[in-house]
């Protein structure tokens, strides 16, 4: 085994009150930064980083999983630990609801997607009536009771969203909204055809770490988060027309907004 080449990481300060495993864990971060270890490279194993530095297997691990709770590598049983990919899709706030989009026949989603180079596929389709939990029902008015749609988004075979739309059920009960699929455009195309032309939308965003059921549902990582989004649309009678509820995996997206100077 040849041992790493001279400068591409550090030696370890035996001043520092730092513990060890932490001191690597900091040097194969900066590494990452610095584009010393690409997307999808592979990094020094553990058998050359116990050599590198003269520790145990079990400092090279803590190490690792350092990494891999802060969603910057991922390990591959047999083959070693690599950098995880930085987030394909860019989600361009200014523009992802452009009437133009819809009046092409695309959603959205397909527009980050061609945008990324990603082929775009949606599954886990439900549709159903039911009753407004009480938060959707505050943001559409106090209804009662909405048509749900549910659905998971996936890129090249990857989940890296799932989202719920709550709609009245007076603006969507016996439409093509109620269809599993709505037609070109999405439901936001029909709700314009319907006489609901869209105004605005307000959004709400966190970032927060999964549950178990959103693990399975987007298969995260560890150490991956997520992004739970609230958006409202709004028709320009100022009527909240839907509620929709997205969790996203952190590492598919990045959030762009462009915000006026005055």
């Amino acid at each position: 085994m040849s041992p790493l080449p001279s400068g591409f990481l550090g030696a370890l300060d035996p001043t520092s009150d730092r513990a060890v495993f932490r001191q690597i864990a900091d040097q194969l971060r900066e590494a990452i930064d610095r584009g010393r270890f690409r997307e999808g490279e592979k990094l020094p194993s553990e058998a050359e980083l116990v050599e590198h530095y003269g520790v145990s297997r079990m400092t090279v691990r803590n190490s690792f999983s350092i990494l891999q709770g802060e969603g910057l590598v991922h390990a591959e049983h047999g083959k070693g630990v690599f950098v995880r990919p930085r987030p394909p899709v860019r989600r361009l706030a200014s523009d992802r609801f452009a009437r133009r989009h819809r009046e092409q026949g695309k959603s959205a989603f397909i527009v980050e997607a061609d945008a990324a180079g990603s082929h775009p596929t949606v599954d886990s389709l439900e549709v159903k009536e039911e009753k407004a939990g009480p938060d959707v029902s505050a943001r559409l008015g106090s209804v009662r009771r909405v048509l749900a749609r549910r659905r998971r988004y996936l890129l090249d075979g990857r989940p890296v969203e799932f989202a719920t739309s709550y709609l009245p059920l007076d603006i969507a009960r016996g439409t093509p909204i109620a269809e599993p699929n709505p037609g070109p455009g999405g439901i936001y195309a029909r709700l314009e055809e319907l006489g609901h032309h869209l105004d605005h939308f307000e959004e709400e965003i966190r970032a927060r770490m999964p549950t178990p059921d959103e693990v399975r549902t987007l298969r995260l990582a560890s150490g991956v988060p997520v992004i739970h989004l609230i958006r409202t649309a709004y028709d320009t009678e100022k009527r909240a027309v839907e509620v929709c509820d997205t969790v996203m995996a952190a590492d598919a997206y990045v959030l762009s907004y462009q915000l006026p100077a005055n």
